[in-house]
C-alpha cells in the first residue's frame, strides 16, 4: 500500500457492515453494552521487536475513542511512527492485541486498510497529475461509487482550498498546497478515522495554520484523528488528549491541559550573559536557592528555567542573589507552563521539529 492507497478490492459500504467478521461483531455488542460505541483504537500490550533485538515499542496500552482529535509525541527514535504503522498495517506487531475501527491488525490487515486514511510523513501526490486528477484516481482507487466522485472531488478541492487550482499538475504547487492535496486523497472515501503523521513538518507558519483549520473542520465532521508531530503549539493547539511516547512505552496520557497541571507551579525564564559557565551557575544557585528546593532548574539557550510554586513570589529574590554573585540577567519573566515544559519534564529533553528518522530493521522479530 502506498501512503493514501488501499490494499484491495473497493470499500465497501452497507456490504462492509454485512460482512465485518465475527469479533469485530462482538467488539461492537461489548460496546453498546456499555452504552458507547467500541472505541477506533484499541491497544493492549503491543510490542515490536526488530530482528537485532532492539525494542521499538514496549507494552503500550492505548485508547482512542471515535472523534476524539489524539495526539501522539515522543522524542526522535522514541517509537511514535513505528506505532502508527503498526495501526495502519504496514508493520505487524511481534506481540500484544491491536485493534483498529473494530478489526484486528493481524488477521484483518485489509478490512481496516479500507476504513482508515493515512498521511505518511511524504506526500504521496503524483507529480504529474493535476489536483483533480490525483482525487478521481484515489476514489478509483479506494472505490468510491462513480455517480459519487465528481461531487466528492469538488467537495474536498473546496475543503482544502484547491478549487482556483484543480486542472494544475501537482508539480507546480508548494508544499503547503501538496500536503493539503495529499490530506485529501486520504479522505475520498470519508474514512472514520484518519492517521496524520507529522503531516505538517517543514511548512511555512501559513501553510500550516491552513491545514490546521482543515483537520479541525474534519474532525468537526466526526472522524477521528490520530496526529503525530513534531510541534508542541500544534498538539496544544489541535488535540483532545496527548500520549507522550518514550523509548517505546507510554509515559504521561491526558488532556493538554491536565498534563501542564502535572508539571505544576508557574515558570520562571532567566535570560543570562555570560555562556554556558554562567547558566550552569545560576542552575546551581537557582537550585540551592530558599523556596526552590522542589523546583525543576532547567538550563537553556538563553539562560536557566526554574519550575516551582514559588517562582512569582521568589522570583525578585532569586534575581538579586544572581546579581550579587556576579551574573548578568539580561532578562526576566513568570509565565504559566506550556507543552514544552511539560515535555522537558517528563523525557528530559526538548522536542526538536526535526523529521523523524527510524530506521527499520530488516524484518520484524516474531
Amino acid at each position: 500500500m502506498g501512503s493514501n492507497r488501499p490494499d484491495g478490492a473497493a470499500r465497501g459500504g452497507d456490504d462492509e457492515t454485512r460482512n465485518r467478521p465475527d469479533a469485530a461483531l462482538e467488539a461492537d455488542a461489548r460496546g453498546q453494552e456499555r452504552g458507547r460505541e467500541p472505541p477506533a483504537i484499541d491497544v493492549d500490550d503491543l510490542r515490536l521487536v526488530y530482528a537485532d533485538g532492539t525494542a521499538a515499542v514496549s507494552g503500550v496500552d492505548l485508547t482512542v475513542p471515535e472523534g476524539e482529535f489524539f495526539g501522539f509525541l515522543g522524542p526522535n527514535g522514541a517509537g511514535k511512527t513505528t506505532t502508527i504503522k503498526v495501526f495502519a498495517t504496514l508493520l505487524s506487531p511481534t506481540d500484544g492485541e491491536v485493534r483498529v475501527n473494530g478489526f484486528d491488525v493481524q488477521s484483518e490487515p485489509r478490512k481496516i486498510r479500507e476504513s482508515i486514511g493515512y498521511m505518511a510523513q511524504e506526500t504521496s501526490v503524483d507529480p504529474e497529475l493535476t489536483a483533480e486528477e490525483n482525487l478521481k484516481f484515489a476514489c478509483e482507487a479506494y472505490g468510491v461509487p462513480r455517480g459519487e466522485r465528481a461531487d466528492r472531488v469538488a467537495e474536498l478541492l473546496d475543503l482544502v482550498d484547491l478549487t482556483d487550482v484543480a486542472d494544475k499538475r501537482a508539480d507546480e504547487f508548494s508544499g503547503g498546497m501538496k500536503k493539503r492535496l495529499d490530506a485529501a486523497t486520504a479522505l475520498v472515501h470519508r474514512p472514520p478515522l484518519v492517521f496524520l503523521d507529522e503531516p505538517t513538518t517543514g511548512l511555512d507558519p501559513k501553510a500550516r495554520n491552513r491545514l490546521w483549520d482543515y483537520f479541525r473542520d474534519i474532525n468537526d465532521r466526526g472522524t477521528t484523528i490520530f496526529l503525530t508531530t513534531q510541534y508542541l503549539e500544534e498538539a496544544d493547539q489541535l488535540c483532545d488528549r496527548l500520549a507522550v511516547i518514550l523509548d517505546g512505552e507510554i509515559v504521561a496520557d491526558g488532556s493538554p491541559a491536565a498534563l501542564k497541571r502535572r508539571v505544576g507551579g508557574e515558570v520562571l525564564d532567566l535570560e543570562l550573559d555570560g555562556g554556558r559557565s554562567a547558566r550552569d551557575r545560576a542552575a546551581e544557585i537557582a537550585r540551592e536557592f530558599d523556596g526552590f528546593e522542589d523546583a525543576t532548574v532547567t538550563v537553556t539557550e538563553e539562560g536557566v528555567s526554574v519550575t516551582a510554586e514559588a517562582a512569582r513570589q521568589r522570583g525578585t529574590d532569586l534575581l538579586v542573589a544572581l546579581r550579587d554573585a556576579g551574573l548578568t540577567v539580561t532578562g526576566f519573566n513568570v509565565r504559566s507552563p506550556t507543552l514544552d515544559d511539560v515535555f522537558l519534564a517528563i523525557t528530559g529533553e526538548g522536542l526538536e521539529a526535526d523529521t523523524e528518522s527510524e530506521i527499520l530493521r530488516g524484518e520484524v522479530s516474531r
